[in-house]
């Protein structure tokens, strides 16, 4: 039976750009016939992925890596004594051209989302053949155009085992926010999180421009007037934000890990509070937390988006700004959704102000959300 794990956050930003379109202007979207501020999904998981790294949750090795340059990494894994650099990296360019992920020009043709792990399993089997890459590596004479052919004369066994080396990896984001290859479709991954593009709970009515300039600190002083100056598009907003996890799947992703699944909950639960966008950081600082966290545990029902909530933008009535009116909102969409549909599931949540009872239980902080939370998938998953 399917079990899910749901998020449905409010936060409010102040005067930022976290996330901008080619144009350098803040993203958005038009929702309920008004022109919404939106922030991508893909800026918010790879805030999540960075978030990760420094959260300490997760070992290196229970972590992916997004990169064009992944031969540079299996070339760091194996240094050793009396193997240059060049060596090195002319086998882990064999090993992948090998596994049809060819180098060109420094670099893959294309991002590839791969976890430490698999990145480790490809170098010892470099280190457990080397004689084998070094007698079908180029030399130097013979150059780039060689190279490619060159992977011909890897032996067939050795072929099986590099594509063995990317079957399935432990690494949290890439079981989560899934993988596509696509030169090896056999090596996707199923993401087992889906994470929705934030909007904005009502209306932006005009867009907003900050003119800055800047003095050079060395040029005369009867020099007057700026050296130089532009403008940056902002916007502040309150956004919903939603995510989903079918818990069942991230648990087949991780090989049925269940201690490293609830390690990678708690990872994904922190980042998804405290992880944000960096877009124009250093000009704004919005550093701004959720105002209010619910978190939702339900078994053998489809997953809930509450935007709808919003499909009529709230407003901020008597100048008491976007948050209280968005909470009342989002709690009369989940209360008609919980009395139609059913199963209003294991609920909990933190809230700055305004907690409805429909948000299920009242919890005192972040720390004690998360850990009711994890508890509360591992029960479902049990169940």
């Amino acid at each position: 039976m399917k079990a899910l794990l749901e998020l449905h956050y409010l936060q409010n930003f102040a005067p930022s750009n976290l996330n901008r379109d080619d144009t350098g202007s803040p993203k958005d979207a038009f929702f309920g016939g008004t022109r919404r501020l939106r922030i991508s999904s893909q800026s918010f998981k790879r805030a999540m992925r960075q978030d990760f790294g420094g959260r300490q949750l997760l070992r290196p090795d229970e972590i992916g890596v997004r990169t064009k340059r992944a031969h540079e990494a299996i070339a760091e894994l194996l240094a050793g004594e009396g193997r240059t650099e060049e060596q090195r990296r002319a086998a882990a360019e064999l090993a992948l051209g090998g596994l049809g992920l060819p180098v060109k020009d420094g670099k893959n043709q294309y991002l590839l989302f791969l976890g430490r792990d698999e990145l480790q399993r490809v170098a010892d089997i470099i280190n457990s053949n080397w004689a084998e890459f070094q007698a079908a590596a180029p030399t130097p004479e013979e150059g780039g155009k060689k190279k490619a052919s060159k992977k011909a004369a890897l032996s067939g066994d050795l072929g099986k085992q590099l594509a063995g080396a990317l079957n399935g990896s432990k690494a949290v984001d890439v079981a989560l926010f899934g993988r596509m290859l696509a030169d090896l479709p056999d090596k996707n991954a199923d993401a087992a999180a889906q994470v929705a593009h934030a909007i904005s709970t009502h209306a932006l009515r005009e867009r907003q421009y900050d003119f800055y300039t800047a003095v050079d600190d060395l040029k005369p002083e009867d020099n007057a007037g700026a050296d130089m100056l532009g403008t940056v598009e902002f916007a502040s907003a309150t956004v919903y934000r939603y995510a989903c996890i079918d818990l069942g799947k991230l648990l087949e992703n991780l090989q049925g890990d269940r201690e490293l699944l609830k390690r990678g909950l708690r990872a994904f639960l922190y980042a998804s509070v405290f992880a944000a966008p960096t877009g124009k950081q250093n000009t704004f600082a919005a550093h701004n937390l959720p105002g209010l966290m619910v978190q939702v545990v339900r078994r053998n029902t489809s997953p809930r988006n509450l935007a709808n909530a919003f499909e009529k933008g709230v407003r901020a009535e008597g100048g008491g700004g976007y948050l209280a009116p968005s909470v009342a909102a989002l709690a009369g969409e989940m209360d008609w959704q919980n009395g139609v549909f059913g199963d209003a599931g294991a609920a909990r949540f933190v809230a700055r102000e305004g907690g409805h009872a429909v948000f299920g239980e009242a919890m005192p902080d972040v720390a004690a959300l998360i850990d009711a939370t994890v508890a509360d998938a591992l029960n479902a998953l049990e169940a």
